[in-house]
């Protein structure tokens, strides 16, 4: 591992030749939206995931924001949110004119605490966010049966999760609305991209009428029932997703393999996985490790990069932002302390497991 031949965190698992076909037959019929590959791909991951709804967005942000609008959260409502994510899934709920209430998460799993999720409901409460830590959803299920018992929905925040499964039933089909992330970084990439999968026939109306501004089509005209957006894929994003998704099987057995091996090299140095259940299948989105007590996670990203290879923190400690954390002054220690110990280390065919470990085990800080 050099300079010379960087070690990136991911490698997109599509290539042009994968898609080069498709690409030409949508630009010579010139429909690059509302086509036959956006209907294909929205069913394909409905049956994937086996939800009886699937609608493609934007990215996984529109996807959740969309759930916010469905529901009619907005100003005075509140909605608890696991601290440990990507700031979007606390955003989603600022923008909206509601409350992100953050709830901690389990120190071992990183997803969220159910104990904490009880304190943290209160009258206001409108929804419940769980997130897929980095793809894994330990716990959904317990977070689920607290959701039902307080007559709450509950919104998955699936961005990582694509794939993944607990109690043997796939992220995307567990919650009352589930949100994937198509990103560069994802298993599944469109570019940008996302999905929103429910199986609620009344939300799935209301997700479809607000994802195309609003519009019913009345005889050869539309009719603008409900003031929407246009958070639609594209038929270029959705023949990439397509191509992938007849894959993503074996992909995550190889991501699942490649993990096993540098976990079994770094657990001689201190390094500690994410923990995920005997119930859990999980996807492997990011191959992230808690650093040995005492060790300066950020000096050894650095001493990483030098060595050519790429890496970064696990994610965000969402109340530990600055806006959050000036706004609401409700850091969530376990959370907190996650973001400052937790590395991401490149995952993909082209790592190699014992160069890789041995790039981490010469760091001496």
């Amino acid at each position: 591992m050099t300079e010379r031949e960087p070690v990136r965190l991911i490698r997109p698992y599509v290539s042009f030749e994968d898609v080069a076909q498709d690409f030409q037959d949508i630009f010579e019929s010139g429909i690059f939206t509302r086509g036959e590959h956006v209907r294909a791909f929205a069913g394909e991951l409905a049956g994937y995931v086996s939800a009886p709804h699937a609608f493609l967005t934007t990215s996984a942000t529109t996807a959740l924001s969309l759930c916010l609008a469905v529901l009619g959260i907005g100003e005075g409502d509140e909605v608890v949110v696991a601290d440990f994510s990507f700031p979007a899934s606390a955003n989603v709920v600022e923008t909206a004119g509601a409350r992100p209430v953050f709830c901690d998460v389990d120190p071992m799993t990183w997803t969220m605490d159910p104990a904490c999720l009880e304190q943290r409901i209160t009258p206001r409460t409108k929804a419940v966010m769980f997130v897929d830590a980095l793809g894994n959803p330990a716990g959904v299920h317990d977070i689920l049966d607290i959701c039902g018992r307080r007559g709450l929905p509950l919104i998955e925040d699936a961005a990582c999760a694509i794939g993944s499964s607990e109690r043997g039933s796939r992220c995307g089909s567990i919650a009352t609305m589930s949100c994937f992330s198509f990103h560069p970084r994802k298993l599944l990439t469109t570019g940008e991209g996302g999905a929103v999968t429910t199986a609620d026939p009344d939300l799935a109306e209301r997700i479809g009428l607000l994802l195309s501004h609003g519009a019913v089509a009345r005889g050869e005209r539309l009719e603008f029932v409900v003031p929407g957006y246009n958070y639609r894929m594209s038929e270029l994003q959705a023949v990439m997703g397509r191509v992938q998704l007849r894959k993503l099987d074996d992909i995550i057995l190889r991501r699942q393999a490649q993990r096993d091996a540098c976990a079994a090299g770094l657990a001689e140095l201190g390094y500690m996985p994410q923990q995920t259940g005997a119930d859990v299948h999980h996807n492997v989105q990011s191959m992230v490790f808690s650093v040995p007590e005492g060790l300066d996670r950020d000096a050894l990203c650095r001493h990483l990069a030098e060595q050519g290879v790429e890496s970064t923190i696990g994610t965000y400690c969402l109340s530990g932002t600055r806006f959050y954390k000036e706004k609401y002054d409700d850091v969530q220690p376990n959370a907190m302390r996650l973001q400052q110990t937790t590395i991401t280390l490149p995952c993909h065919d082209a790592v190699d497991a014992d160069a890789l470990v041995r790039a981490v085990a010469s760091f001496s800080g």
